[in-house]
């Protein structure tokens, strides 16, 4: 398995796990989240896939033809500069995480997440950050088993 940075030719791969992660979300919470629809359009996909502040990676198989995804972790750096509150520590926020259904318990999430706190580091991020919805139970666990705490 290979980790890299999304390109647009992986655009079919991602929009298939957006749905499935829309339907996690769908089921748990049918009253803020709509059935077959799209997170992102393929313009605003597009442009995210461009922009290094808000990286998205991919697993995928070696030797597989680009698009077919295995997962990926969708991440955005944040940095609250002379904020009233918040310190200006830069922190990478995993916006979402999704390993294809049917490739489920193989253990990409976890090197997904493993790639995500590297980079992280590399790019002297202070922390990684996300949520979870409460509906995600499976989501809950995997990161608990990743070591995250509330």
């Amino acid at each position: 398995m290979n980790i890299r940075r999304a390109t647009i030719a992986d655009m079919p791969g991602i929009n298939k796990l957006l749905h499935q992660v829309l339907m996690v979300h769908h089921n748990g919470r049918p009253d803020l989240f709509k059935a077959n629809a799209k997170k992102y359009t393929d313009d605003e996909l597009a442009q995210i896939i461009a922009e290094d502040k808000a990286p998205i990676f991919v697993a995928v198989e070696e030797n597989a033809p680009e698009g077919e995804i295995l997962g990926y972790a969708f991440c955005v750096f944040q940095q609250h500069m002379d904020n009233n509150i918040l310190t200006d520590v830069k922190s990478l926020y995993i916006d979402d995480l999704c390993v294809d259904e049917e490739k489920r318990g193989l253990h990409i999430g976890k090197e997904l997440y493993e790639y995500v706190l590297l980079y992280a580091r590399e790019q002297r991020c202070y922390n990684v950050t996300l949520n979870v919805w409460s509906c995600n139970v499976s989501a809950m666990k995997f990161y608990e088993k990743c070591g995250l705490v509330p």
